[in-house]
């Protein structure tokens, strides 16, 4: 599992020219699914994320976190980030995980962020979405389960 974080000051997706998840200041989490991803290793994924600081606290160090900044969720998903382009020109997705595994996974993800108290939008997987973000920072990271033994 792959989620690309970005620190925001806003952020929105619109879809057929509709907005469908809208926020201030928070994360914008675009995430990818693998097929050997788990209910398990999103709870891990989510953990991680949730705990991150990487807000400016007083002093202006990255040392709070999105909860100690009532900071917003807008999480949208994205099968490119499991992009294969070791080879050729065209990237291959056959690393990204099949649609109905991945929006399983994607749908629990957007839940339990909810559950944990955060407003959390969402994109619709599957959808052809356009995302506007004003990035604070800018501040972008990628945690990848695999690069943190998660899988």
């Amino acid at each position: 599992m792959k989620f690309l974080i970005q620190r925001v000051q806003h952020a929105s997706v619109t879809v057929a020219n509709s907005v469908i998840g809208k926020i201030g200041h928070g994360l914008l989490v675009f995430v990818g699914v693998s097929d050997t991803d788990n209910e398990q290793i999103a709870d891990k994924m989510i953990d991680k994320l949730v705990k991150l600081r990487i807000f400016d606290d007083e002093e202006g160090k990255t040392n709070l976190s999105i909860a100690d900044v009532q900071g917003e969720f807008l999480i949208v998903s994205q099968f490119t980030l499991y992009a294969n382009c070791r080879k050729g020109n065209r990237p291959s997705f056959i690393e990204a995980g099949k649609p109905d595994r991945a929006n399983a996974l994607y749908e629990y993800i957007v839940e339990q962020i909810t559950n944990r108290g955060f407003l959390t939008e969402h994109g619709e997987f599957g959808a052809d979405m356009k995302v506007e973000l004003l990035n604070d920072g800018p501040f972008t990271i990628i945690l990848d389960s695999k690069e943190l033994g998660m899988e």
